[in-house]
């Protein structure tokens, strides 16, 4: 019996292991987008405690320089907010640029694999009139045959 071979099979494995790596991409875009997140998360609420802070010195006799110094710190804070916005921001266009590369990486993937299936089928067929030819061939030479 014959054996199928595809003969694009290579590029059926390389279309497979370029999806593989473009999910790894993704992956690692969504960590990273994680990561910034988090960071955002921890800076909003260390300055929310800075300003709970300066709302309790309001209320408490505190030097004016302690107050100037949480309100400097406070800018400082939002300055690395607005930084880590930006980041995020970033984050999630790599984290949507990784999703449209898998996205057209899982397409061309499936393309081949759809080829290969295709060309499965083919075989198959021509294997199986191969067959049914060599069958009908003998059931010919059997009724040629004279019976004794």
């Amino acid at each position: 019996m014959a054996t199928f071979h595809y003969s694009f099979q290579k590029v059926v494995d390389l279309k497979t292991s370029q999806k593989t790596q473009a999910e790894w991409l993704l992956s690692d875009a969504l960590s990273a987008l994680s990561v910034q997140e988090m960071s955002l998360r921890e800076l909003v609420l260390a300055k929310e405690e800075w300003e709970e802070k300066l709302q309790r010195s309001a209320q408490q006799v505190m030097p004016l320089s302690e107050v100037r110094i949480i309100g400097e710190y406070l800018e400082h804070l939002q300055t690395c907010i607005d930084k880590k916005r930006l980041e995020v921001l970033q984050a999630e266009r790599v984290v949507e640029h990784s999703r449209s590369r898998l996205a057209d990486k899982v397409k061309d993937e499936k393309v081949w694999l759809k080829a290969k299936d295709h060309a499965w089928d083919r075989f198959r067929h021509a294997l199986q009139l191969k067959e049914q030819n060599e069958l009908d061939e003998m059931a010919t030479v059997r009724f040629m045959m004279p019976t004794p």
